[in-house]
């Protein structure tokens, strides 16, 4: 295959991982906690001896973005939206992962959990019982029901913030493990919404899909040109 093929199929593979990112966060827009995702291009040369090198793009790194989320009121006591720096400790199947999506609630037992009905952790990695009463939850995660403190929301940091393995949307693993967060408080009546730009996104969507149309016109050309000179050899 000729090295023009070559180079303009690397540069549609990673357009195409793009448009997939960028439709994710379109179609995440409105999920409370979302964190967008993006791509990173790298490029990979190859030598071909005294031929002039080949470059090639390739998208192999995810990338996402922790810019803070715009805060909306719901006024529900159990609703927690991070200000700040930090994430929310969850047990999920596969393990603790950690998120910003704070729309908890108490079971059927008094355990806060999440909607998926995962439990909501302390500082220290356990569960959270959550008694009746009048709930109040301090900015550093404290819960008072009547006005007795009763257990604390875990707000934390990873050590590693570029190792987070992205689970989801909205939870993330940190092998690296983590540490109580500095700068962050936690907002009780409130949730905090993604972090997407829905009309940038689209535009970006615009984008994208015509360099792909483009990079496609040209395989189509130098496809024909090839063929053409075989024709014309063949003869």
């Amino acid at each position: 295959m000729d090295n023009a093929i070559y180079t303009s199929l690397t540069r549609q593979s990673g357009l195409w991982a793009e448009m997939r990112a960028v439709a994710n966060n379109v179609a995440n827009a409105a999920t409370t906690g979302y964190r967008a995702e993006g791509v990173m291009y790298s490029e990979w040369v190859a030598a071909l001896g005294e031929h002039p090198s080949l470059s090639m793009a390739a998208t192999r790194v995810r990338e996402t973005s922790f810019a803070q989320g715009a805060l909306t009121q719901t006024g529900g006591p159990f609703d927690l939206a991070i200000e700040g720096d930090g994430f929310f400790l969850v047990q999920a199947p596969g393990g603790v992962r950690l998120t910003r999506a704070g729309h908890f609630t108490p079971n059927q037992n008094g355990d806060l959990v999440t909607p998926e009905g995962y439990p909501v952790l302390d500082p220290g990695g356990a569960p959270i019982f959550v008694p009746p009463g009048e709930i109040g939850i301090a900015a550093d995660g404290t819960i008072s029901a009547d006005g007795q403190p009763v257990g604390q929301v875990g707000l934390v940091q990873p050590l590693d913030p570029l190792g987070l393995r992205r689970e989801d949307g909205v939870r993330f693993d940190a092998p690296g493990g983590w540490a109580p967060a500095e700068g962050g408080r936690i907002l009780q009546g409130f949730l905090e919404e993604a972090n997407t730009d829905p009309v940038r996104e689209i535009a970006r969507m615009i984008e994208v899909s015509r360099a792909y149309e483009l990079g496609q016109s040209l395989i189509d050309r130098e496809d024909e040109r090839i063929r053409s000179a075989i024709r014309d050899l063949t003869r």
